[in-house]
C-alpha cells in the first residue's frame, strides 16, 4: 500500500464528533483553506502596519508577498470548493468554510497588494 493510498484512506475516515457535530472530509479542505486565508489577512495586516512605519523596521514587502500568495491559494481553493459543493449551507459539505476562505482570501490579497504598491512607491521616491 502506497503512502498516497494510506492518506486517502485516512482522509475518508476523519471524523470528530463533538456534541453531534461531525467534521468529515467534506469540511476539512475548506476549513484548512479558511485558516490559510486568516493567516494571510494577519500577515498582510502586519506588513501593512510595517509599511506605514508603525511596527518594526523595513517596508513589509516579504509579508505582503506571503499574504498575497496565501490569499490567492485560499481564495482559489474556496472558490473551487464552492463551485463543486452539492447542497446548501448546513448540509455538511463545507460550503460555509469555502465562503469564508474565499472572502478572507480576497481580503488578504487586497491587503498584500496595497502593501506592495506602498513599498513600490517608497522605493521609487
Amino acid at each position: 500500500m502506497t503512502v498516497r493510498q494510506l492518506l486517502v484512506e485516512q482522509a475518508a475516515h476523519v471524523s470528530v464528533a463533538v456534541g453531534g457535530y461531525d467534521i468529515g472530509s467534506g469540511r476539512t479542505v475548506p476549513t484548512v483553506a479558511a485558516v490559510l486565508a486568516l493567516i494571510s489577512v494577519v500577515v498582510g495586516g502586519l506588513a501593512l502596519a510595517r509599511s506605514a512605519g508603525r511596527i518594526g523596521v523595513g517596508n513589509g514587502r516579504a509579508g505582503a508577498i506571503v499574504g498575497l500568495g496565501l490569499g490567492l491559494i485560499s481564495a482559489a481553493i474556496g472558490g473551487l470548493h464552492m463551485a463543486n459543493s452539492a447542497g446548501g449551507l448546513g448540509t455538511g459539505n463545507g460550503l460555509a468554510g469555502a465562503i469564508v476562505a474565499l472572502v478572507l482570501g480576497l481580503i488578504g490579497m487586497i491587503i498584500g497588494g496595497l502593501v506592495l504598491v506602498r513599498s513600490h512607491r517608497s522605493a521609487t521616491s
